[in-house]
C-alpha cells in the first residue's frame, strides 16, 4: 500500500505534473540514473511546477478554492494558453 504522500503525488488533482513525473522516472530508469541524460525531462518537470505554482498564487491571492485547479480545470486553462 502506498503512503499517504504517495498517493497525492499520483493523484491527478492534486499533482498536475505526474506525467512529467512518471517520463523523468522512465528516462531515469532506461538511462541507469544518469541524470545528465534527461536534462530535457527535469526542464519539462520544472516547468510544469512553476506554471501551477503560479496559477495557485494567483488563485490564492483572489481567494479562490481550491487553490489547485482540477484535472478537468487544468486541461482547459493549458488548452486557452496552448
Amino acid at each position: 500500500k502506498m503512503s499517504r504522500h504517495a498517493q497525492k503525488l499520483r493523484d491527478h488533482d492534486i499533482n498536475p505534473c505526474v506525467a512529467e513525473t512518471d517520463a523523468t522516472t522512465k528516462c531515469l530508469d532506461e538511462n541507469n540514473y544518469k541524470k545528465d541524460m534527461c536534462t530535457a525531462y527535469f526542464l519539462k518537470y520544472k516547468n510544469c511546477r512553476k506554471f501551477w505554482h503560479g496559477i495557485m498564487m494567483q488563485r490564492r491571492r483572489n481567494g479562490v478554492k481550491p487553490e489547485m485547479p482540477s484535472a478537468d480545470e487544468r486541461k482547459k486553462i493549458l488548452e486557452s494558453v496552448g
